[in-house]
């Protein structure tokens, strides 16, 4: 089983940053693949960013040129610094992580962008 465990969302003007943060129990050099996922009200959950532990990353087009994933794979943790933020990023963000044979979830970290 992993556990994940997130910190730094938040409340922001637009323009401003955060960076999320997201520490799996298990090595990160076991996990092949980690992420972001966000929902916001009444929508479906969606991914924002990928990150093999390669380091070959994989954003939605939304958030492009604002965010950018990273991970320590000692550390097990994968990070996600967020620029630029507009209101339409707010929603809850979830950590995720791909395991054998099923995929791990974060509680969810919301981030809320005011205008």
């Amino acid at each position: 089983q992993v556990q994940l465990v997130e910190s730094g969302g938040g409340l922001v003007q637009t323009g401003g940053s955060l960076r999320l943060s997201c520490a799996a129990s298990r090595s990160g050099f076991s996990i092949r693949t980690m992420g972001w996922y966000r929902q916001a009200p009444e929508k479906q959950r969606e991914l924002v960013a990928t990150i093999t532990k390669y380091h070959n990353t994989n954003y939605a087009d939304s958030v492009k040129g604002r965010f950018t994933i990273s991970r320590d794979n000692a550390k097990a943790t994968v990070y996600l610094q967020m620029d630029s933020l507009k209101p339409e990023d707010t929603a809850v963000y979830y950590c995720y992580a791909e395991g054998i044979g099923t995929d791990y979830w974060g509680q969810g970290t919301q981030v809320t962008v005011s205008s």
